[in-house]
């Protein structure tokens, strides 16, 4: 891990573990909650407010993926959501950027996936509830996958790996790496086949 050096790095196990499970913790915490508050506050098929805006609370449910697909596919759904939450785990284990940002989206990814998997396993559906006009129903989990993915691709971009540095040449082209030169060989005292 790295020494913080940067001012973001993640320099202890505990606290890159604690960002991730409490980032993930929460996300579940208050997906689940909004969504319990939501059906138990409107009717399916129901918004608030019902005047005319942008934005509304409407309680709809979805038993298909993203946008609408493979409705009804329930089995395939819940397992797919399981080898999704273990590549998320992967990519937590082997993150992309060492930067402390690095756990917490990852973690809200795994929320984020854990919270429509309650879902689908309780209800056989996912509760969705904030409603843009002209722009598919979704959810506090929904959001945690998005946010958490862009998140990844910019911190990715600003802090990923750099490219690895040549070693430098000493004493003109062909010379042999640093670590070789310092045991006193060179090309010039290597022995020759002809």
């Amino acid at each position: 891990m790295g020494t913080g050096n940067d001012g973001g790095a993640v320099g202890a196990p505990g606290l890159r573990r604690a960002l991730f499970w409490g980032a993930a913790a929460a996300v579940i915490a208050l997906d689940q909650t909004t969504k319990a508050v939501v059906r138990a506050s409107l009717e399916r098929g129901e918004s608030w407010p019902d005047w005319n805006l942008p934005f509304h609370v409407s309680y709809v449910t979805n038993t298909g993926a993203a946008f609408g697909i493979l409705q009804d596919q329930a089995v395939f759904l819940v397992v797919m959501a399981l080898v999704g939450l273990a590549a998320i785990y992967l990519y937590y284990r082997n993150p992309p950027f060492d930067h402390w940002l690095s756990a917490a989206a990852i973690g809200m990814m795994l929320g984020g996936a854990t919270g429509n998997l309650i879902d689908r396993v309780r209800l056989g559906r996912v509760t969705d509830f904030i409603d843009f006009d002209h722009y598919p129903a979704f959810n506090v989990a929904d959001s945690a996958i998005t946010v958490g993915v862009a998140t990844i691709i910019i911190g990715f971009l600003i802090w990923g790996e750099p490219k690895p540095e040549r070693l430098p040449a000493r004493d003109g082209p062909g010379a042999l790496p640093t670590d070789v030169q310092g045991t006193g060989a060179s090309h010039a005292d290597a022995p020759s086949d002809g």
